[in-house]
């Protein structure tokens, strides 16, 4: 069900009426107690119709506010998903920054929606409609709570414009702190092959440290923001308490032109701590914005370094590739190359040798994953760029195609978010995954898990192929395409090869003769 756009508005409305009618039941009832006159019980009845609506309007604003926020955190959690996991499928890497956006900005959103928004519009109607109230009754009150509220107003601007900066600065070192987290979990076997296990765990202890301290700064500020309204709250109640009592005492100094009886002081008196609850509500929660605020900005950032690679289209012509004296050197590990060959635009080209030749690394060499030690790699006469986003389009088809739990569609996806559903419908007929959507009941629609959920290894290679098909890149790395099928899957995986190199250059290692006989070109590795 969706949410109106006028939900919210309304139900903080009518918490501003309750509040008005209670006030109102309130006074009438004192004034009633006092003065006897026969309608102490309707006045008690108003205060409990106020007391109720009042309920509705803000129960049923905080917990739509939830509802509301809850469902934009999914959508958003979902195309970050799909954002990060599409830029690490086409590179074949890892995506911890993505990984942190998924976890640490998706959810840093809920505070900033769930809270601060819905009380940004009672702030908006609350005290104006509280204002309009206690002008009724009493116009010099209504000055003392407006003019009570200038400057609280200029004070929270500054206080904000504190509190983000801080909360900019804590933001930057919780990312950093969990991808250097990450890192040190990832490269767990060196740090104990080396023995470092002490000194990294000092070093995250001591950046957790810090970055509390961090936090507790972003805290000091937004308790300062509540300690300024309380202050103000408490000044303007305290002025209209003191006018009011005067005002029926008759012991103001000066000549007032309007005239207070007990039920007016009252209800006025009433209202007054009204007025600034909507505002003290925000101030409560401004430290969600805070927080909301910077981890979009870090969304934002995430969204741009994947955008390019979400968008892409298919380039006017195939490129030629030439690597030239490539040397890859693993610490500790062997030497591959120097290799030199030329995969010529629109054709095959096939790399074959025994494990550990360097097949995959000269693959990876192209997506970033394993850098050159020396020589070059040329593209189309240019040195490859080390940014991804500078090097032509390219599609990765891996050895362990990934799959994540959404839908066949989705998964295909991956390689171009953007993709219309007959241009997904198009690729997966192209892979030939036909017969895979035809015998589910939901067709493209079925929902996957982590394992495949009973995908058979060239089912897999086939939505990855599908991907590839989507993405339209002219340049398609394969690495060990038909690994580990059958006979019969192999020849027709190899129908499939053929069917995508059409215009395309493709680069592709493996250890299969019936594979290699397709190439136009075949590089042997020592």
């Amino acid at each position: 069900m969706r949410a109106s756009p006028f939900e919210l508005p309304a139900l903080w409305i009518l918490d501003a009426v309750g509040a008005i009618g209670f006030a109102y039941g309130l006074a009438g009832g004192v004034a009633s107690f006092l003065h006897p006159d026969g309608s102490l019980l309707g006045f008690a009845a108003i205060a409990l119709i106020g007391g109720v609506l009042r309920a509705i309007g803000a129960g049923g604003a905080s917990f739509r506010g939830v509802v509301i926020a809850r469902r934009i955190m999914s959508r958003l959690r979902r195309d970050v998903t799909l954002r990060a996991m599409s830029a690490t499928d086409q590179s074949g890497g890892q995506a911890n920054d993505a990984n942190s956006a998924v976890v640490e900005e998706v959810e840093a959103q809920e505070g900033l929606l769930a809270h601060y928004q819905p009380l940004r519009q009672a702030s908006m109607f609350g005290p104006a409609i509280i204002l309009v109230a206690v002008a009724f009754a009493s116009w010099i009150s209504a000055l003392i709570l407006l003019f009570t509220l200038i400057p609280l107003v200029f004070i929270l601007a500054l206080v904000g414009i504190a509190a983000k900066d801080a909360a900019d600065r804590q933001f930057v070192a919780l990312e950093r702190l969990t991808s250097r987290f990450a890192d040190r979990i990832r490269a767990l076997p060196l740090v104990l092959a080396f023995q470092a296990e002490d000194r990294e765990a000092t070093a995250i202890a001591r950046s957790a440290e810090q970055l509390s301290e961090r936090t507790l700064s972003v805290l000091r500020i937004a308790f300062l923001s509540s300690a300024a309204l309380e202050f103000f709250a408490a000044i303007a109640v305290a002025l209209v308490a003191v006018y009011t009592g005067f005002s029926l005492l008759g012991l103001l100094p000066i000549h007032v032109p309007e005239h207070l009886d007990l039920r007016k002081a009252f209800f006025v008196l009433a209202l007054a701590p009204e007025f600034y609850l909507p505002l003290r509500r925000l101030a409560s929660a401004y430290h969600d914005k805070q927080v909301g605020d910077a981890a979009a900005l870090r969304l934002g950032a995430q969204s741009s370094k994947t955008h390019a690679m979400q968008s892409e289209r298919p380039t006017e012509e195939p490129s030629t590739i030439s690597f030239e004296d490539v040397i890859i050197a693993y610490d500790g590990g062997p030497t591959i190359g120097p290799v030199s060959f030329v995969a010529e635009k629109g054709r095959i080209t096939a790399l074959i040798g025994v494990t550990g030749s360097g097949k995959s690394s000269l693959l990876k060499v192209l997506v970033g994953l394993t850098p050159c030690h020396s020589g070059r790699v040329m593209i189309d006469g240019a040195p490859l760029h080390r940014e991804v986003g500078e090097r032509p389009p390219m599609s990765w088809v891996g050895q362990a195609p990934m799959i994540l739990p959404l839908s066949i569609a989705d998964n295909i996806a991956l390689a171009r978010p953007g993709a219309s559903r007959s241009e997904i419908a198009a690729a997966a007929e192209q892979a030939g995954l036909r017969a895979v959507v035809e015998s589910r009941a939901q067709g493209l629609d079925t929902l996957l898990d982590e394992r495949g959920s009973g995908l058979s290894g060239g089912e897999r290679r086939r939505i990855a192929m599908a991907r590839a098909l989507l993405k339209g890149a002219q340049v398609v790395l394969l690495d060990e395409p038909t690994a580990d099928l059958d006979a019969d899957a192999e020849r027709e995986f190899i129908l499939l090869i053929k069917a995508l190199s059409r215009g395309r250059t493709v680069l592709m290692a493996t250890h299969s003769a019936a594979v290699a006989d397709i190439a136009d070109k075949v590089v042997r590795l020592k």
